[in-house]
C-alpha cells in the first residue's frame, strides 16, 4: 500500500512524458515546415529525436537530482526492450522486410554504439570505479552527429516516411510546444522522483528500476510506432524506428546525462550487455536466414520469448 501512490504518481509521468513528446514534436515539425526545412531535415532531427525523448529527460533529471545510476540501465533496458520485444511484437503482427541500407549502415552502427559503451564502462574508465565520463560522452555525442551526417549523405530522396505533416496554424503551434515542454518537465519531475522512492521501498538499485520499470515505459513510443507501423505492411518505420531509436539513446542520450554528470555503470549488469549484444546477433541472423531480408512471424515469437528472459535475469539481479 505505501508504494500505490509513487506507483500511480509514477504512471502520470510517463503518460505526462509520452503526451508531451508528442506535442513538442508536432509543433516543432510545423515550426520546421514553415522554416522550409525539407522532409529529409526534419526527419533526421525531430521525429528521430521525438522517440528518444522520454529517455532523454528522464536521465537529465535524474543525473540532475543525484541519481545518475538510473541512466545507463535505463538505455540499456531500452534498446535491449526495442530489439526484443518491440521488433519481436512488430513481425508477430507481420513479417518485416529489412531494407538493404539498414543492413549496411545501420545494424553496424548499432553494434558500434553497443560495443562503445561497452569499453566505456569496462575499460576506459577513472576514478577506480566503472563510469562513463564527460569525455567519453563527448565522444559518443561526436559518434552520433556522424551518424546523422552519414545518414543524410545516404539516405535516398524518395522514401515515403520523409513525408512531414502540413504547418498548423502559429496559435496551435506555439500551444503545441509550450504545452510538450510543460509535459516533458511535469513527466521528468514526477518519473525520476518516484523511481527513487520505488528503488527505496522494494530495496532494488537504481540500475534495476532503470532496467526494468523505466526502460520498459519509455519505450512505449517506440512500441506504438512500430506496431502501428507492422499492422499498415510498413516494414521500413518499424524496424527503421528500432535501429534508429537504439543509435540515438546510446550517443546522444548516454552522451548529454554524461556530460551533466559521470554514469556509473554496476558490473553486474554486463550480463544485460551480454544479452543487448545477443539480441543484435540474433536479429541479424534473422535477417539472413530463410528467404530475402526478413524477420518472419516464428522468429518474432523468439524475440518476445528473449525479452521475458531479459526481465528475468534482471529481476534476478537484486
Amino acid at each position: 500500500m505505501t508504494s500505490l501512490i509513487p506507483i500511480l504518481l509514477l504512471i502520470v509521468g510517463f503518460v505526462a512524458l509520452i503526451l508531451g513528446a508528442n506535442w513538442l514534436v508536432n509543433g516543432a515539425t510545423s515550426v520546421g515546415v514553415r522554416a522550409k526545412l525539407s522532409p529529409l531535415i526534419i526527419g533526421l532531427t525531430i521525429v528521430a529525436f521525438g522517440t528518444s525523448l522520454p529517455e532523454m529527460i528522464v536521465n537529465v533529471f535524474s543525473c540532475a537530482k543525484g541519481s545518475p545510476g538510473l541512466a545507463i540501465g535505463n538505455i540499456i533496458g531500452s534498446n535491449t526492450m526495442n530489439i526484443l520485444l518491440i521488433l519481436g511484437v512488430s513481425a508477430l503482427v507481420w513479417p518485416i522486410d529489412v531494407s538493404r541500407i539498414s543492413i549496411r549502415r545501420d545494424i553496424p552502427v548499432g553494434f558500434l554504439a553497443t560495443l562503445a559503451i561497452t569499453l566505456m564502462v569496462n575499460v576506459f574508465y577513472t576514478e577506480k570505479s566503472h563510469t562513463i565520463n564527460a569525455i567519453e560522452g563527448s565522444v559518443l555525442l561526436l559518434l552520433g552527429f556522424a551518424y546523422l551526417l552519414l545518414t543524410v549523405l545516404k539516405k535516398g530522396s524518395k522514401e515515403e516516411d520523409e513525408v512531414p505533416q502540413e504547418a498548423m496554424p502559429w496559435g496551435k503551434t506555439i500551444l503545441s510546444i509550450v504545452a510538450g515542454i510543460a509535459g516533458l518537465y511535469l513527466g521528468g519531475e514526477l518519473v525520476s522522483r518516484n523511481a527513487q522512492t520505488l528503488a527505496r521501498l522494494w530495496g532494488m538499485s537504481e540500475s534495476a528500476i532503470g532496467l526494468t520499470v523505466i526502460a520498459t515505459a519509455t519505450s512505449l513510443p517506440e512500441l506504438i510506432t512500430s506496431v502501428v507501423a507492422a499492422s499498415k505492411q510498413n516494414s521500413g518505420i518499424a524496424i527503421g524506428n528500432v535501429l534508429g531509436s537504439n543509435i540515438m539513446n546510446i550517443f546522444f542520450v548516454l552522451g548529454v546525462s554524461a556530460l551533466i554528470t559521470p554514469l556509473p555503470f554496476e558490473t553486474a549488469m554486463n550480463r544485460q550487455l551480454i544479452i543487448l549484444f545477443a539480441a543484435n546477433i540474433l536479429m541479424l541472423i534473422f535477417v539472413f536466414t530463410g528467404k530475402g531480408h526478413k524477420i518472419s512471424r516464428w522468429e518474432g515469437a523468439l524475440l518476445t520469448l528473449g525479452y521475458i528472459g531479459f526481465l528475468w535475469i534482471s529481476l534476478a539481479m537484486h
